[in-house]
Order: structure tokens, then sequence, then C-alpha cells
């Protein structure tokens, strides 16, 4: 994990690492265009608002709309999604913000847009999933 992320409120190391690995395995099921993987890190009642700004309630919606998307105008994307924020809501509730930086398949940085997503993690009998979400496209600053 990178020691940059800004913690607020108690955050274990141990909540951060679930969190994280929510956030990872949701960056690998992407770049593998994997929407059951995908769908599996949201809990089975979500909201999520992709950067398209299509609401998505549900896990069962997010991988119905996810399965075609990455098999078709999302084939040749990839990124990497680092925690930047996370900020303890409730105990076992997280708000995330994370940076996504397009890539090519190999995982070098690419030119294009980049998102800028708020995640709300939450612990439940299933362990550890995103209950509500938005992913907002933001262009990169001007060189």
């Amino acid at each position: 994990m990178a020691d940059n992320v800004l913690l607020v409120g108690d955050v274990s190391d141990e909540t951060r690492a679930a969190v994280t690995g929510v956030v990872k395995a949701l960056e690998r099921a992407f770049n593998t265009k994997d929407a059951a993987a995908l769908a599996a890190q949201f809990a089975e009642r979500t909201s999520w608002s992709n950067a398209m700004g299509t609401r998505l309630d549900g896990r069962a919606a997010i991988e119905e709309f996810s399965a075609p998307a990455m098999k078709g105008f999302l084939s040749d994307a990839f990124a990497r999604y680092d925690v930047v924020k996370m900020l303890e809501i409730a105990p076992e509730v997280i708000a995330v913000n994370v940076a996504q930086q397009p890539t090519d398949a190999a995982g070098a940085p690419v030119e294009g847009a980049h998102g800028a997503t708020l995640y709300v993690i939450a612990r439940g009998p299933d362990g550890w999933k995103i209950v509500a979400g938005q992913n907002t496209a933001v262009e990169p600053a001007a060189s």
C-alpha cells in the first residue's frame, strides 16, 4: 500500500488493507474485462454512477451493464486505481477517494481522461463491498 494515503478518522491497518483490496480487485477485474469479478466488488444493494452518468442500482445491474461494455467500447481501456484518501464515516464504513490513471494493457500510463472516483465501502455479511459510488471523468491538466 502507498504511504501517501490521507487517513481521516480511525482507519485501522486491517481496514485500510481490506478497503484497498476491494479497489485493487476492482482494478484487476476492469483490466481483465471480467464483469463478474467487477460486480462481485459491489454489495447486492448498491448504487453506482459511472463516468458517463449512468446510475446502476444493484450488483446484477452493474454486471449486466459491464459485460457488453467491456467487450465493446471499453475493450481497449485499461487503468490504474490509486487510493488517495480514506474517511471513516462510521465504524466499518469508509469513504474512499480513488485517482484513476489510464494505462496501456501492460500498465504504462497513456494519454486520456483520468477518473476521480468516490466509493463508500462497508463491511457487511459478505465482507467489504462497495455500497455506493460515483465515477467522474476528468480531463488531464494542460502541460
